[in-house]
């Protein structure tokens, strides 16, 4: 181990022992108090800058906290309340903190709020779509998270709400329109909702947002995962009408054979294309 190597160890050391300490005192449990906390471990971004992850987010600010850090934070503030708080303060507080501009802030009430799950209700689902049109999760791993953590899990609990977020996937907003598909996925995972979920596919693959067309190839590899025979049929008979960064993210799972077999659906897809603009 060279020095630099060494330094970074001891450095991570002390790290993980400062976050265990979190866990043995009172965490912050407002806004303010979180704020600082996550300031106070922040990294350099020399060691580790997640804007890289985050291009055309001009507004989004980071601590560079990491999400061992994060999870960890929600669940000592989880720990110390959960005796004397239900969900709805738990949601007072995650609806501060999703406002606010830093990406760890916006974590954290999200990873607080999902350890109330046996509380979820669907009184709380206007609440997350709020969330999402009104920008506070205007980026994929925020989204992604409320869709992941909160949205997706209520799903599987009341299914009866499938057809109002597959609805959203003709909402203005691009965030609300990738929620429609990637909060179908848990659901998808276990072979329910799966007309849907195809629904939303259908409805998203004329979206020229390039997060949308990844969201709804995830969304359909997993959707494979239980039903390949349906996925292959899918992509067969509407190869023509699915955007290639869908098409590729859908067919990841399927084996070697069969995947070729499916690109060349593509294949033909793009071969028509090119005819149609050499055309007089």
């Amino acid at each position: 181990m060279d020095g630099n190597q060494g330094r970074l160890a001891v450095i991570s050391g002390q790290r993980r022992a400062s976050w265990r300490t979190i866990a043995r005192r009172m965490p912050p449990t407002s806004k303010a108090g979180i704020k600082r906390e996550l300031a106070r471990h922040a990294r350099h971004t020399g060691s580790f800058d997640a804007s890289r992850y985050f291009r055309g987010a001009a507004d989004l600010r980071f601590y560079n906290t990491g999400t061992r850090a994060v999870r960890e934070l929600a669940a000592a503030i989880y720990r110390t309340q959960r005796d004397g708080w239900s969900i709805n303060e738990a949601l007072v507080l995650a609806d501060d903190l999703v406002q606010d501009p830093y990406l760890e802030t916006k974590s954290v009430g999200i990873e607080l709020l999902a350890r109330y799950r046996q509380q979820f209700a669907p009184r709380l689902l206007p609440v997350w779509k709020r969330w999402l049109a009104r920008g506070y999760s205007s980026n994929w791993a925020t989204t992604d998270a409320i869709c992941g953590c909160l949205i997706g899990p209520l799903l599987i609990a009341y299914p009866s709400l499938v057809p109002k977020v597959a609805a959203w996937s003709s909402h203005p907003n691009m965030w609300v329109r990738r929620a429609s598909a990637v909060s179908l996925i848990p659901s998808a995972r276990h072979g329910l909702a799966l007309e849907s979920a195809y629904g939303v596919a259908r409805q998203l693959h004329s979206d020229h947002e390039d997060l949308i067309q990844k969201a709804v190839g995830w969304m359909l590899r997993e959707a494979g995962k239980t039903d390949p025979g349906r996925l292959e049929r899918y992509l067969r008979a509407n190869g023509r009408a699915i955007p290639r960064t869908t098409f590729r993210y859908a067919i990841e799972r399927f084996d070697d054979c069969t995947r070729r077999a499916l690109m060349a659906v593509e294949g033909g897809k793009l071969r028509l294309r090119v005819r149609a603009t050499e055309s007089p």
